[in-house]
């Protein structure tokens, strides 16, 4: 751990985050976090907290901290996908390997529904970005 706090802590929600200044320049000696802000990470809003102005310095640090939590969520997303990919290989081998036929019964119709749906929207996507891709080169 490192003997210097940052100047700001970014509270994770949902669909962005809660901005703290954080202060530890104070008679006490503690950690005191001042709410600046709330951001949301979906519609790129920062909303200063009550009547406060944001200096530039603050909202250069936030409009960074976006960025790169928003391109952190992006690839996460993609790895839950890989992970998706495996769990399917591995949902697969069970099935021919070790699978009761009570186990099966329980889930087959869930996975075949699951997959048609998956397989109908990667087919009319993949169709769409062959046409679309057919239409530039002509």
């Amino acid at each position: 751990m490192s003997d210097e706090l940052p100047d700001y802590y970014f509270r994770v929600r949902e669909n962005g985050a809660v901005v703290f200044r954080v202060d530890t320049e104070n008679r006490q000696r503690r950690i005191d976090m001042d709410q600046i802000a709330v951001v949301n990470t979906r519609n790129g809003e920062i909303r200063a907290q009550g009547d406060r102005t944001l200096s530039e310095e603050d909202m250069d640090t936030i409009k960074a901290w976006m960025e790169e939590r928003v391109a952190k969520l992006a690839r996460r997303d993609i790895d839950d996908i890989h992970r998706a990919v495996d769990h399917m290989n591995l949902t697969t081998q069970w099935v021919q390997s070790k699978a009761t036929p009570e186990q099966l019964e329980e889930v087959t119709d869930d996975l075949l529904l699951a997959m048609h749906d998956l397989r109908a929207i990667l087919v009319r996507k993949k169709a769409d970005r062959i046409m679309k891709q057919a239409k530039t080169k002509d």
